[in-house]
């Protein structure tokens, strides 16, 4: 870890490998009133928009919707089982389980055609007093038990004892990304009318606590975050469906659930702060977690070690090293679907625009795992069997 000094604010970085957008991000934050201690930076950290993506940032009475980002809730779940991966036939994982998974959730921008039973929808909410969550309710229905895009996946795995492990990466979907582009609007207009000092070019409208508008983001970031839960959990379900009927006796541990784009309200260093983690995983002492690799990489089950400086955080994964247009652009299609086929890994990589999640536009996980040992422990190590993208 190093610390650096940006506009008299500590900043401490888990990493030496920071692009130039994303230190021109750290700078802006370090421009707020609020912030609070310091700025922690995680050793995924990539550019985003206002706050870069595996950033960690206390707040003094404000939250920023930027600084959680659109897809509210996004995380990870993970589930063991009680099959050895080499007792799967490779057929039986192609046409069965793999094909079973493809028809029982939809990807990418696909929702269901039928409405879901609003049993799987989160619960203990005033919905009728929110604003963005109260108009969705129907339309949630048909987008709970979905992937999603970009660099959410499902991917089965294996452990060193060979045991089949399911992972699935996904957030709140369309929900989500409406709830924060609503409130970091209405925080932008606020902001303006307030002749707020934190300039607008930086992209970190906030609101402050005690106002209404707070009040409003936080009930509703909360319901984005139990719904992004409730949708990997019925993804996780209908899965196991999938592998019992093709792998007759398979029992499964319970799910581990973490999320990774979210406030929370916390004490640290001897006061109650607002602390924001937007691609940046909570790693409390004694806290199971999750860190995954990039596509055709290990992912890792991780215990927290509570480091104070990290407010408690890690990586939420390896880390974007390009862009999804400069992946395109430059990965070599034959070169990356050999890494994965070497490997004997069932994977999604059809054409060009697929190489925005291929493994060479992603940061070392061994690496990013080796700079944050002082933040977590590993329990497991993960290899990837067969992935499906988003």
């Amino acid at each position: 870890m190093e610390v650096k000094i940006i506009n008299n604010r500590p900043v401490m970085i888990w990493t030496n490998e920071v692009d130039q957008e994303a230190m021109e991000q750290i700078g802006n934050l370090t421009t707020l009133p609020f912030l609070y201690h310091h700025l922690a930076i995680m050793p995924d950290v990539h550019a985003g928009k206002g706050m870069p993506i595996g950033g960690v940032l206390a707040c003094n009475g404000a939250v920023v919707p930027n600084a959680v980002g659109v897809d509210i809730g996004c995380g990870m779940c993970a589930v063991k089982s009680n099959w050895k991966v080499s007792e799967i036939p490779v057929e039986v994982l192609r046409k069965e389980i793999m094909s079973g998974i493809r028809q029982r959730i939809p990807l990418g921008m696909d929702h269901h055609e039928e409405k879901q039973d609003s049993k799987y929808l989160p619960t203990g909410h005033e919905v009728e007093k929110m604003t963005v969550v109260k108009n969705r309710q129907e339309a949630i229905l048909h987008e709970i038990g979905t992937l999603g895009g970009g660099n959410h996946f499902i991917e089965l795995q294996k452990d060193a004892d060979d045991n089949l492990w399911v992972m699935i990466h996904s957030g709140s979907r369309n929900l989500g990304a409406r709830v924060g582009a609503y409130y970091n609007d209405l925080a932008e207009k606020l902001n303006a009318s307030w002749y707020s000092m934190v300039s607008p070019d930086i992209h970190l409208a906030f609101l402050p606590q005690g106002t209404k508008e707070f009040g409003m983001y936080w009930e509703e970031m909360k319901y984005c975050v139990d719904f992004a839960l409730c949708n990997r959990k019925l993804m996780m379900d209908r899965i196991e469906e999938v592998l019992a009927d093709s792998l007759k006796g398979i029992e499964f541990e319970p799910m581990i659930n973490i999320a990774h784009n979210y406030a929370s309200h916390e004490n640290h260093f001897g006061k109650n702060v607002f602390v924001h983690r937007k691609g940046a995983t909570l790693a409390r002492k004694g806290v199971t977690g999750i860190i995954p690799g990039s596509q055709g990489t290990a992912s890792y089950i991780v215990e927290g070690l509570g480091n104070p400086d990290s407010f408690c955080s890690c990586s939420h994964g390896a880390g974007r090293r390009l862009s999804r247009s400069a992946a395109i652009r430059t990965l070599n299609m034959v070169e990356e679907v050999a890494k994965l086929e070497a490997k004997g890994i069932v994977h999604g990589i059809r054409n060009q625009d697929d190489l925005q999640e291929a493994s060479g536009a992603y940061k070392d996980i061994e690496e990013v795992i080796a700079n944050e040992l002082d933040l977590v422990k590993v329990k497991t190590r993960l290899l990837p069997v067969a992935v499906i993208k988003g």
